[in-house]
């Protein structure tokens, strides 16, 4: 069963935001406090000794914020949405997922939430060389991942009563998440 903690002020304006998440095909929509949301030094230890994509995008460290630069991001904000995806081996929904939350985000921007932001799941590849050294040339839909913000994403999810488990090789079903930052 999932924890209800944010405040039921916080819900009631959210939830077109639920709706519309889940009318997107994600499998489940929560607001959540930012204190809710964990970091830690060793998540971004994984990525930099232990994804192969690590420094090939501007998504990923070193060029995402540190988990102090994350913490203190995440304190700006009150509350958040947590989005959870499971998935069957077909990597295209990974960014089906990325590009709803972009979506959303930008939907949540528009109705005047001006500090709205997302991040969300796995590395980018939206261009088959990232223009490192430059600028994004597709700010307007790439984000980084949580991870790569050196959120710990099991935690999180753990916290919330949402399933996550160690992904033991590249056919198995897994959960995956984002968040997108509300105030």
């Amino acid at each position: 069963m999932r924890k209800a903690k944010t405040s039921d002020a916080a819900k009631a304006k959210l939830a077109p935001y639920i709706k519309m998440a889940l009318d997107l095909r994600i499998t489940d929509a929560i607001v959540i406090k930012t204190s809710e949301v964990y970091t830690a030094p060793w998540v971004r230890m994984k990525c930099k000794f232990g994804c192969p994509g690590f420094g090939e995008t501007l998504c990923c460290p070193p060029y995402t914020p540190t988990p102090d630069e994350m913490r203190k991001i995440l304190d700006a904000y009150a509350c958040g949405i947590f989005l959870h995806l499971h998935w069957k081996k077909d990597y295209k929904t990974v960014n089906h997922f990325n590009d709803a939350i972009v979506d959303l985000e930008r939907t949540i921007f528009l109705d005047g939430y001006y500090k709205a932001w997302a991040l969300g799941s796995g590395p980018c590849d939206r261009c088959e060389s990232c223009n490192i050294g430059g600028t994004c040339r597709n700010a307007d839909k790439a984000r980084p991942s949580m991870e790569g913000c050196g959120i710990d994403v099991f935690k999180t999810a753990r916290e919330q009563g949402f399933p996550i488990n160690v992904v033991k090789n590249h056919g198995s079903e897994r959960d995956i998440y984002g968040l997108i930052l509300v105030e």
